[in-house]
């Protein structure tokens, strides 16, 4: 697996949910039901990534594999466990 540049988009309708895709391709691959759930979207991040770059939520490595694959990548919204920990809220 090689580098890519990669596009971060965003979503008016899913807070928190970003598609990555290859900046080339743009959201081209994206399927049209996902991007109608995800309402207009926005370039948030534009990115060199490689499989050993480290991501906030998301593992580079399987980043770049969902895109090669299938042309884009979809990192959910975190689970409310995961919110809870990454605030330190949790007791």
């Amino acid at each position: 697996m090689t580098r890519r540049f990669v596009a971060v988009y965003k979503g008016a309708r899913k807070p928190e949910a970003y598609l990555f895709v290859d900046k080339a391709r743009g959201l081209a691959d994206v399927p049209e039901v996902l991007l109608s759930q995800f309402g207009e979207t926005a370039v948030v991040m534009t990115l060199m990534l490689d499989p050993g770059r480290r991501l906030a939520r998301a593992n580079a490595a399987q980043v770049l594999a969902a895109i090669e694959a299938q042309g884009y990548f979809l990192q959910m919204p975190p689970t409310m466990d995961e919110l809870l920990s990454r605030d330190g809220s949790r007791g």
